[in-house]
């Protein structure tokens, strides 16, 4: 188990340091630096043996923008027909004119790596479930974001498989560092936040149900404490129910700093164990078509993942005694009914606010 733990940080920590090397140059789209980076995940792919999956072999071309990478793990069983759509981006920002690169190790180079690995894992493992499409996105970084150029647009106004086939789109982004300084505990640092369970009943249970002892912890919370921030966003917008995974913001995000020597590996490969056992629960799930509700909300659960992470910070960050006590507060009030609009908004404002403390 060590001897394979080892060799995954290895493939990691390889693709992570090529993907923010010289040669892709920040991987702005259908630059020389844009193309290698996707070339070099068509290699990934057919090396882990997952089946092309776009219009052009592995490739779907986003016109004015670059290219999709798409692979597909076949479905097999009484799902086989549905599908799972797991998906990071592998653009970032690329170079400014006085050769400044923005190398984008977190952001998105480390979840494009936990994609692949996923992918090996589900490979490997061989096991009944529904079809996984392994997605990654070009043009998820402006000037694309949220216009029909973003490679995810793109994607489902162009679906390899039926929309009415997806169960759930798992969406990944800012995935490789630890949360907050070294000095905090493990149950701050490798936190993994968890949006969107709340849209399809049932998920929640399995987004719980995949954690792993001594692994990453999964802290779910709402998914419209957020705005708009990554390829989740047009599935959502489809009616596909979706889960977005990420540590948030931190003090390098679009930062040329960004760089893969500041990224926590052991957390990287944690992350990989804990997704590749969610998307199986996600593949065997009974629900066929999966439900979906856009407006459904879980005030409970956020609640239940601010107290958490307060009751691990307040003896480090004295202002979070305050934040627990509004939290208190408010989960009295969830427990008797849905939350207003004001109180909904003093949660964003909680989250926005740990964010920076921690970045």
């Amino acid at each position: 188990m060590q001897r394979r733990t080892s060799e995954r940080r290895a493939r990691i920590e390889d693709l992570v340091r090529y993907l923010c090397s010289p040669e892709c140059a920040g991987r702005a789209p259908d630059t020389p630096g844009g193309i290698a980076a996707r070339m070099r995940l068509v290699d990934e792919f057919r090396a882990i043996g997952a089946a092309p999956g776009g219009t052009d072999g592995y490739l779907q071309p986003v016109p004015d923008c670059g290219a999709n990478v798409l692979a597909e793990v076949p479905g097999r069983g009484p799902f086989a027909e549905r599908t799972i759509v797991v998906a990071a981006h592998y653009d970032h920002l690329g170079a400014t004119a006085d050769d400044c690169v923005f190398w984008g190790a977190d952001d998105n180079a480390a979840a494009v790596a936990i994609l692949v690995e996923v992918g090996r894992e589900l490979v490997a493992l061989g096991r009944p479930g529904r079809r996984v499409i392994l997605a990654a996105y070009d043009g998820e970084e402006m000037p694309h974001f949220l216009h029909g150029t973003m490679g995810s647009m793109y994607h489902v106004a162009n679906p390899t498989a039926p929309l009415a086939s997806i169960d759930m789109m798992v969406c990944m982004d800012l995935c490789g560092h630890a949360i907050g300084p070294a000095s905090f505990p493990s149950e701050v640092r490798n936190s993994l936040f968890v949006f969107g369970a709340e849209l399809s009943s049932g998920a929640g249970e399995l987004v719980d149900g995949a954690t792993i002892a001594g692994g990453v912890y999964p802290r779910r919370a709402d998914l419209d404490v957020l705005p708009p921030l990554s390829d989740y966003y047009a599935f959502r917008q489809a009616g596909v129910p979706v889960l977005f995974l990420s540590c948030g913001r931190w003090q390098h995000y679009h930062q040329p700093t960004d760089t893969p020597d500041r990224l926590d590996y052991d957390k990287i490969v944690s992350t990989v164990e804990y997704l590749a056992g969610l998307v199986q629960l996600l593949r065997e799930r009974p629900e066929a078509p999966a439900p979906f509700d856009t407006d459904a909300r879980d005030d409970l659960a956020t609640i239940a993942s601010l107290r958490a992470l307060a009751r691990h910070l307040a003896p480090r960050v004295p202002a979070v005694s305050l934040a627990a006590l509004q939290l208190e507060s408010l989960a009295a009030a969830a427990a008797r009914g849905p939350l207003s609009a004001e109180q909904r908004q003093q949660i964003a404002w909680m989250i926005a606010g740990l964010e920076e403390a921690l970045a």
